[in-house]
């Protein structure tokens, strides 16, 4: 060994020993942390390829092995599952705050105009005053209260198409969409938007929300996105979605005041905007994202769960004969049930609720992620970890639910459990700060519809497909096959 190769060694002893004591120490330090169990991942993809059609029954049938709260990888993003009452007590009310922020997700801010609708938004002080317009502004108990007429409306048009069908089969799946559609439109936008172009919008969308993007877990491999043509398809949906929005934004500046009675949704945002009575200002493109957000969101969760709940019934006679029962109690020869009686069928209740368990509309939620390294049930969870909360895997718990696979309405009879929001056992419209504003919205018409819909007719499956319970997945998980029905009229 030359003298000058000894020198070159010798003098670099001390940077190599610094560094070797650095990664030791942090690999010590790593190795010191409590991380939830974990299965085996593979490179680059780590546990992507586990997730399967359904992702909500793989982690299910994960967490059986692993646990109720799993560390998992999706591609190089660390992701938290919880699947216990337990778990989501704790992200959803304990440490809410800090799980309060969502994942950036490159279709969502495409469409949403940066993420500046209400379900996407990063935590923050922008989206605090747009939740705070939500609440205040367009889900207040007045604010609903005030459409009762649209959706008692909407619900004897539906009745009386089913009527009209003489007997014949109806597809009760598309009448069902049709009246939750309606009902969200002339709510928010005050007036129906009935026509094939506008209803392949929002398929589309639902279809790019619901798939895959490459550079949100692989931030490397975002280029695939781009090749695939995926980027495009969303710009190109964006464009389209921005020029419906702008129109209906437009309809509503050049139409006459209808003073507050008259007032939909988007008359609303457009008065705070111009009166700027929040002290926050609400720009055009604000105002075009949250109109979004409640026109695709309220449609198609609300009308998922009905198609789940009319499923269940007309699968379980003696349910079904119970909820007609005492909905001909209360409708008492009447053309309809108004709303002011709904509170007066704690069958009705039931039935929805059981509903809720057995089908939540979106069985993962939508994902969070913690904005600093926190203990949960014990484990180190670190900082821009994502949270994933298997709200359909807890609501079939065999440790909380007596026979969790089967639909009994009974359960919720003189029980305390409810879904909106403080009882962890059941949280389709999630929970804490991210929980949906639009729950008391959503749940009026469910109650309207189905308590209508039992009411008026006795009904019977039609088709090889009537019994078949399979998924269709997505942002929400629909029924594979329309319920096709023969309607007869009671009395």
């Amino acid at each position: 060994m030359s003298f000058t190769l000894q020198i070159v060694l010798f003098s670099s002893l001390p940077l190599f020993l610094i560094c070797l004591t650095w990664k030791l120490y942090f690999s010590s330090s790593k190795s010191h942390k409590n991380l939830p169990p974990s299965p085996p991942k593979l490179p680059l993809i780590g546990n992507l390829h586990q997730l399967g059609s359904s992702p909500h029954r793989a982690l299910q049938s994960m967490a059986q092995t692993y646990g109720s709260l799993m560390l998992l990888h999706f591609g190089t993003v660390p992701v938290i599952v919880a699947s216990s009452v337990d778990a989501a007590r704790e992200i959803m009310k304990t440490h809410d705050i800090i799980f309060s922020n969502r994942p950036f997700s490159n279709i969502a801010s495409r469409i949403f105009y940066g993420s500046k609708d209400i379900a996407f938004a990063p935590y923050g002080e922008y989206w605090r005053q747009v939740k705070s317009i939500s609440i205040l502004h367009l889900f207040s108990n007045k604010r609903v209260e005030s459409f009762r007429q649209v959706r008692e409306d909407e619900v004897a048009r539906m009745i009386e198409k089913i009527q009209k069908a003489n007997n014949s089969v109806v597809d009760l799946s598309e009448l069902l969409v049709s009246l939750t559609n309606n009902v969200v439109s002339r709510v928010a936008l005050g007036r129906t938007y009935e026509g094939m172009e506008v209803k392949n919008m929002l398929d589309r969308m639902v279809q790019l929300m619901a798939g895959f993007s490459m550079g949100n877990y692989i931030p490397s491999l975002e280029w695939v996105d781009r090749l695939s043509g995926l980027h495009r398809k969303a710009d190109d949906l964006a464009k389209e979605i921005d020029e419906f929005c702008e129109g209906v934004v437009e309809a509503h500046l050049n139409k006459k005041d209808f003073g507050v009675e008259g007032q939909d949704l988007v008359d609303v945002l457009l008065e705070i905007q111009r009166d700027n009575s929040t002290g926050f200002r609400l720009e055009r493109h604000m105002i075009k994202a949250i109109i979004l957000d409640i026109f695709s969101g309220g449609t198609d969760t609300t009308s998922t769960t009905l198609q789940w709940a009319i499923t269940e019934l007309l699968r379980n006679p003696r349910a079904m004969k119970e909820l007609q029962q005492e909905a001909r109690e209360i409708g008492q020869g009447r053309s309809l049930i108004p709303e002011e009686d709904l509170d007066k069928m704690p069958y009705l209740k039931a039935v929805i609720k059981e509903a809720f368990r057995l089908h939540i509309p979106a069985p993962l939620l939508v994902p969070r992620e913690s904005t600093k390294d926190v203990k949960l049930l014990g484990y180190d969870i670190a900082s821009g970890t994502q949270v994933v909360v298997n709200a359909w895997a807890i609501a079939r718990d065999p440790s909380v639910w007596e026979e969790p696979e089967e639909f009994r309405p009974e359960r919720f009879l003189n029980n305390p459990i409810d879904y909106k929001g403080f009882h962890f056992e059941l949280i389709p419209f999630g929970a804490g700060r991210r929980g949906c504003p639009g729950i008391n919205f959503a749940t009026v018409i469910n109650e309207l519809a189905l308590a209508n819909l039992v009411y008026k007719f006795d009904f019977a499956l039609s088709g090889e497909k009537a019994f078949d319970m399979t998924e269709s997945y997505g942002i929400t998980v629909h029924r594979k096959y329309p319920i096709l029905v023969t309607a007869t009229s009671y009395k």
